[in-house]
């Protein structure tokens, strides 16, 4: 927040922009929405004269000169009050791994474990992780915490733990036969030092094999005070990329190619999306854990402020402003902005055969159901055709791109996919757009919101959508 700024002529911000734009703010039946109604109610009428004025938290805004603090939101700070401690952080379809306080420390139990984990509605895929999970559940803690972590190896092989980022003492980087011996299966082993960095890090096996079974997990380590200007969300998505024959449901760890690609062990469109609240500030924490390819992430809708990486905070003199953002192999980045612009907005790698899951040579059971499929790998040339209740005249136009014949969801993975609260009265075909390292970042106005996240009354597929494109 700018220096002499109170948070009252930060928040005046949003009345001025309402004031000045008469339709922009109001739904079908000219009332005012619920959040910008308040908003007017707390700061008054002088609030036009708010230095702010030319930067609204609640239509697509400019900002002003670039070298203000409210270029683009720049400093803008969310709802949410100054000088408390940062809001929890969220990370979708992932859980926390619980603690409890031993002598003054914080004692974490972690499990090296295989796990079996449903990559899309059906689709249960044998990899590595840590407590059943993969990624792993997420570490949180606090600067000055002293931190201790009793690790068991339940895995058929020996394996480390190595905390990426931190700075600490070297018997504890977990590097085998460099800094520590391996863990051999069913042994345990304890890590304790203290935490003196914040920012966004990660856990991973020093074991590179291991590593390309999805052996990975946030670890995020927050100021005891969130930093200004405050974030109303602080959401992590972690992505991975496995090589998984259309044989098999076990990932090749040699492979040097790709063809699936998950964020937070899901791939789209069984992401659950981020939901926010019109005019919040959002923080989100990007982690690449590819084995070899890195990630373009483009949010749609919106610029964000690069604000943190694997490393920590960004001074705001040196963030830079963005809509993509390359995140590279062992690479972390935050981002963070005011979700100024209500709707349902895909947000992916921009890579494009990340956005096509398994584009793989089709030659496995999967797609040839009740085949034995030693009929046709001896003599692959031969083999039987894939059946596809999608053919089209168009699949005859020489050129047509391979073959792109969609992805059949039956009914019970349609019911996986909308059964999810975060997806309620999203388009009823929202699944067709959101295929591979892909989600959606759901901003919506207070009392939609409220119905889509809070309320048990039955919304229908695309009430929520239609609703919020007829107030814009």
């Amino acid at each position: 927040m700018k220096k002499g700024l109170s948070r009252r002529q930060f928040l005046a911000t949003s009345t001025a922009a309402v004031a000045a734009s008469a339709l922009g703010g109001r739904d079908v039946q000219g009332q005012e929405s619920t959040a910008e109604s308040r908003q007017k109610q707390a700061n008054g009428p002088d609030s036009a004269q708010s230095s702010f004025s030319r930067y609204s938290r609640y239509h697509p805004s400019f900002g002003g000169p670039p070298e203000s603090d409210h270029y683009l939101g720049k400093l803008v700070p969310g709802l949410r009050q100054s000088g408390l401690p940062p809001v929890p952080f969220e990370a979708p379809d992932l859980g926390k791994i619980p603690w409890r306080m031993v002598g003054g420390v914080k004692e974490f139990e972690i499990r090296c474990t295989p796990v079996k984990r449903e990559f899309l509605p059906g689709q249960f895929m044998n990899v590595w992780g840590y407590n059943g999970s993969l990624p792993g559940p997420t570490i949180e803690a606090f600067q000055g915490d002293r931190v201790r972590f009793v690790v068991h190896n339940e895995l058929p092989e020996p394996t480390t733990f190595h905390w990426h980022g931190l700075e600490l003492p070297v018997q504890f980087d977990g590097v085998p036969g460099l800094t520590q011996d391996l863990i051999p299966p069913g042994e345990t082993y304890v890590y304790e030092y203290d935490l003196h960095q914040t920012g966004t890090f990660f856990y991973h096996s020093h074991v590179t094999m291991q590593e390309s079974f999805g052996m990975a997990g946030f670890f995020i380590i927050h100021p005891r005070i969130a930093y200004d200007p405050p974030v109303d969300r602080d959401f992590g998505l972690i992505f991975q990329n496995f090589f998984i024959s259309p044989n098999t449901a076990t990932p090749d760890s040699m492979a040097m190619n790709w063809n699936w690609h998950t964020i937070n062990g899901r791939s789209g469109p069984y992401t659950t999306p981020l939901v926010c609240k019109h005019g919040e500030r959002v923080r989100i924490r990007l982690m690449d854990f590819s084995p070899m390819q890195h990630h373009p992430i483009h949010l749609h809708g919106h610029t964000f402020w690069l604000t943190g990486t694997e490393a920590g905070r960004i001074p705001p003199n040196a963030w830079v402003p963005r809509n993509t953002t390359l995140t590279g192999v062992a690479m972390a980045q935050d981002f963070e902005f005011i979700a100024f612009n209500p709707g349902d907005w895909i947000f992916h790698c921009h890579m494009t055969h990340h956005m096509m899951n398994h584009m793989t040579q089709q030659v496995g059971p999967r797609i040839r159901q009740k085949v034995d499929v030693s009929r046709y790998l001896a003599d692959l040339p031969n083999r039987p055709p894939v059946e596809s209740s999608l053919a089209q005249p168009a699949f005859e136009v020489p050129g047509y791109p391979q073959k792109m014949q969609g992805m059949e969801m039956n009914a019970e993975a349609m019911r996986k996919l909308n059964e999810r609260r975060e997806t309620r009265g999203m388009r009823k075909q929202w699944h067709e757009g959101v295929k591979g390292l892909m989600t959606v970042l759901r901003v919506l106005p207070e009392d939609l919101y409220n119905r889509v996240m809070h309320s048990e009354e039955a919304i229908q597929p695309g009430e929520i959508f239609e609703a919020v494109a007829r107030r814009k």
